[in-house]
């Protein structure tokens, strides 16, 4: 059943009855296939998720929620007690008291909003579940950007039984006297739409493949992103070195850098932060962002890059450890990987740009869109007794060749290249004897999957690297590789 709402006429009565005497206009309908449970589960989904209908929101706050398990304000809570409305020959089932909150809170204000689920029905085999929203403002003039200008909106879902068929609708409250905007209703259309599209997917048994936040709450990363992004994000913007597009890059590493900093806050409560290593670091902006906000760490990468001037003394100074200047170029060339006979020797060639891939014991390694170094962040993090964060994005194995990994083999896996990349260098995390934990980070990005390894299976005494090595292809001609990179550099210092 495609979707192709079906608009009121204007001038339709309303469907329901608001016993204030407010009057709710319908806007559009549509025949649904999915019962009264499913309607429901896909309501609460989106009251508690808002960014589902909206890229200019965050998330929802729940306030306040009746029943078992709710949270209840104090009498002298005012603003968070929910304003109810009352329909006739509906029931109140549920209710609760949601703040939406902006991504751009220069821009908007939050807003509160009692949400409500009634019951109802009518002679015969019909049964109606009504979700009506009522915002806590007074005029049209408090409406903040993201949010409709009406006074109210509620989805109406119909069910005959008989039929085994349903309709749902839209339905708004308009402000008196208020022109209808055009705009308003494209949002209702596509309100419907979402609902529609959830819905059915209800019916024919669509699971939800991605889960976000399952290390870290949602709430304290969008918190701390929200203020990197106010604190920093248009000076970088504007002094942005580089050719590609500065937005996308920023708010890219405002969500990892929000991310690392909350993930530490758990993993180093009450103790000294150990620092941190981002290899690979390209233009070295998530270093910058960390050692702003006081996190003592550096980067390397095999070249450097215009926007590594424009950060300042912060990251031009010293990292703490052990001197070295925060972003570096380096090509990394481990120190347990035996050079193959034939291989240019090392010892021959300026060593100054090469990096033995020896880290101080616990130093947190950051692998961010690392490409050719992704496979060995394990193997360095293990070598070195460091945990890590690893974000894959292109494919390449021990050599640095560029390579396409295979195919997952459990079969509810995807089988797109990037989900083979993933499942490749978690399976070597795996046999390094790390617990592999996975995150979708909240990222600009389609290669957004995190894959951190803070925790042990296996003894790092009980780890054969070079068996792991030579299981995942080997190393032959990583050594000729890297030192092709060397030959080629043009030395900037």
């Amino acid at each position: 059943m495609g979707f192709q709402a079906v608009e009121y006429p204007a001038g339709s009565p309303p469907v329901f009855e608001d016993l204030s005497g407010n009057t709710w206009e319908p806007l559009f309908h549509h025949d649904c296939a999915f019962g009264r449970d499913n309607f429901l589960e896909v309501m609460m989904n989106m009251i508690r998720n808002p960014n589902v209908n909206s890229s200019w929101l965050f998330r929802a706050d729940i306030l306040y929620e009746d029943g078992p398990g709710g949270t209840e304000p104090s009498e002298n809570d005012a603003v968070n007690r929910p304003q109810i409305i009352n329909f006739k020959d509906f029931t109140l089932e549920k209710t609760l008291v949601r703040r939406l909150i902006p991504r751009n809170t220069q821009r908007d204000q939050p807003l509160d909003q009692t949400c409500m689920v009634y019951h109802g029905g009518r002679s015969g085999e019909t049964e109606m579940t009504l979700v009506a929203y009522n915002p806590h403002y007074s005029s049209a003039s408090e409406v903040p950007f993201y949010h409709p200008k009406v006074q109210g909106l509620a989805f109406l879902h119909e069910w005959d039984f008989s039929t085994n068929q349903g309709v749902i609708s839209l339905h708004y409250h308009f402000f008196d006297l208020e022109e209808r905007d055009p705009k308003l209703a494209r949002t209702a259309l596509s309100l419907l739409t979402v609902l529609y599209k959830h819905g059915q997917g209800k019916v024919t048994g669509y699971v939800k493949r991605v889960h976000h936040d399952t290390i870290i709450p949602q709430i304290p990363v969008q918190t701390t992103y929200a203020r990197l992004k106010q604190k920093y994000a248009r000076k970088l913007i504007e002094s942005w070195a580089e050719v590609t597009d500065p937005a996308k890059h920023v708010f890219e590493d405002f969500g990892i850098a929000a991310f690392l900093i909350e993930l530490w806050a758990e993993m180093y409560r009450g103790e000294s932060f150990p620092g941190f290593i981002d290899i690979g670091c390209g233009n070295g902006l998530l270093v910058h962002i960390l050692r702003q906000e006081g996190y003592q760490g550096w980067g390397f990468d095999a070249r450097k890059r215009k926007s590594w001037q424009q950060y300042g003394s912060e990251t031009d100074g010293t990292s703490g450890l052990k001197g070295h200047p925060s972003l570096r170029e380096h090509v990394l060339l481990p120190h347990f990987v035996q050079q193959e006979p034939n291989e240019t020797d090392p010892e021959e060639n300026d060593g100054s740009l090469l990096h033995d891939g020896k880290f101080p014991g616990g130093t947190f390694i950051i692998s961010n869109h690392a490409d050719e170094l992704t496979p060995w962040t394990p193997i360095l993090a293990t070598a070195s007794k460091c945990p890590f964060i690893m974000i894959p994005c292109c494919s390449h194995n021990l050599t640095g060749a560029k390579y396409r990994a295979p195919a997952p083999k459990q079969q509810n896996k995807s089988q797109s290249a990037y989900a083979s990349l993933v499942d490749w260098v978690s399976q070597i995390a795996t046999d390094c004897g790390w617990e592999v934990e996975t995150e979708m980070l909240r990222i600009p990005s389609t290669r957004n999957t995190g894959l951190i390894g803070r925790r042990r299976k296996q003894d790092y005494e009980a780890i054969d690297l070079d068996g792991v090595m030579e299981k995942y292809g080997g190393t032959h001609g990583y050594v000729d590789n890297v030192m092709k990179l060397v030959k080629q550099k043009p030395r900037s210092h």
